[in-house]
This record gives structure tokens, sequence and C-alpha cells, in this order.
């Protein structure tokens, strides 16, 4: 048997480079294919409930599923606008497609948002030991799944022009703080806009002032973000940034 073609080769520990280069050259085929270079990526929870789950309900607990669905429906619009904004640009202009973590909750809503739209969307998603498959909102051809999660991170990263966060866990705060740490030291060169969407929830679970008076970050940090509850707001900012910085044939990337 070919080593290429070996499973038990492919499955062990000294396969690994294979499969971390495969997760590289295999999306990247896939995205050339269609043409996606541009990416706007939604961020948040896996549990935010769509409307169609949620039944009577109270809206003055914050953690109803009533309340927690407010924020699936404000993704769902924010995708869907800028979906629609993205294909009435210019023909010779690039095309911003909303990206997902592939996912239920915040990323079903940002792929169904898209999906109303008429657009094609991605779903980068990851192989977890309780999680579910990628949402039905994905464009088919889009829809991939990877092993490792830095190989997913590097996707997010490298293609997107913006990223929007919605409320979320460990895995929403992990990449909100490696895309801003990326930002703050450099080493993403773009221009790229960040909107934290949910005031409360963000005050709340990350106490930025907390971080200027102990002097671990700068107030000028702040500036790297966003900070709303509106999806007009959002909105807003975002097509007036793409538009900026974005529509250019000659962006910079990573």
């Amino acid at each position: 048997m070919k080593a290429y073609k070996n499973p038990r080769f492919l499955d062990s520990a000294d396969a690994r480079l294979l499969r971390i280069v495969s997760e590289f050259i295999e999306p990247q085929s896939r995205f050339a294919h269609h043409d996606i270079e541009d990416t706007i990526v939604f961020m948040g929870s896996a549990r935010t409930p769509s409307p169609e789950t949620v039944s009577q309900a109270s809206t003055s607990d914050p953690q109803s599923p009533a309340v927690m669905t407010q924020a699936y429906d404000a993704c769902r619009d924010l995708a869907r606008r800028l979906t629609v904004w993205s294909k009435n640009l210019p023909e010779d202009h690039r095309r911003f497609v909303v990206c997902s973590g592939g996912g239920p909750g915040i990323m079903e809503a940002a792929n169904r948002g898209a999906s109303e739209a008429g657009g094609i969307n991605v779903g980068l998603g990851i192989s977890l030991p309780h999680e579910q498959s990628n949402n039905d909102y994905i464009t088919r051809e889009l829809s991939l799944e990877f092993h490792y999660f830095f190989m997913r991170k590097f996707w997010f990263a490298y293609m997107a022009k913006a990223v929007v966060f919605f409320p979320g866990g460990f895995g929403t705060l992990d990449e909100l703080f490696e895309i801003l740490t990326l930002l703050q030291t450099g080493k993403i060169r773009k221009h790229l806009p960040i909107v934290l969407f949910d005031r409360s929830f963000w005050e709340d679970a990350v106490n930025f002032q907390t971080l200027i008076e102990h002097g671990t970050i700068s107030k000028d940090d702040l500036d790297l973000f966003l900070l709303t509850d509106s999806v007009d707001e959002a909105y807003t900012h975002l097509t007036e940034q793409l538009a900026r910085h974005g529509v250019s044939e000659h962006g910079v990337t990573l």
C-alpha cells in the first residue's frame, strides 16, 4: 500500500505534519475555486437559541432563552444586511462573504442571515467530542470541518476583513483576545474593524477599564474595537470601514 493511501499511517502521530498541512491546502483549494478572498467573520456562543426553539419565557431574566434569542436575531439581521450590501457593490469591487464557526447559535444565525440574502457563506467547523455538526445554512461546498483549532483560527484571521463578536464563552473570548493581540502587536497589518455587540455583556465579561488602570493595556487600545448595542450602528461602522479600507484589489494581508 502506498504511504499516502495508508489510513493507519495517516492517522498516526508520525503523520501529524501531513494532517496539519492538509488543513491548510484543502481549504485554500476550496476558497480559490469559489473566489473567496475576503470574509466578515461572526463569532459568538453556540448556546444562543434560535426563535424557533424558544417558547413562552420571561424577558426579565437576562439568561432566559427569550432574552438570549435577541442576540440570534440581531446577528441574523446584521449578516443579512452586510450580505446585501456586499452583493450590491460595483462589479470591480471585492465581495465580503459572511463566515462563521459553522455550528449552532450565533454561528447559525450568521450563516442563516447570509443565506436569506442569497449570498454564499462559509462555515469553519471544528470536531469536538460533544458538539454537533455544521449548521444547514452554510453554502454546501464551503462547509469545512477542522481537527486543529490553530488551523481553523488561521483561516478565520487570514481572510477576515472585519470581525463581529457576539456574547460567548471560552471559545469566543479566546478568539477575541487572539485577534486583539495580533492587532495590538502589529502581527495583523491589514485594517481590521472589530465590533463587540451587546455592551452590557462585554462590560460585565471584560473590565477593560481595570486593565487600563493597572497599566496592562493603554487607553488607545480601546480604539481597536467598537462596542455597541445597535445593529444599525454596527452595520454603518462596518460598511464605512470596509468601503474605505477593504474594497481595493491590493489589500494588505497577514
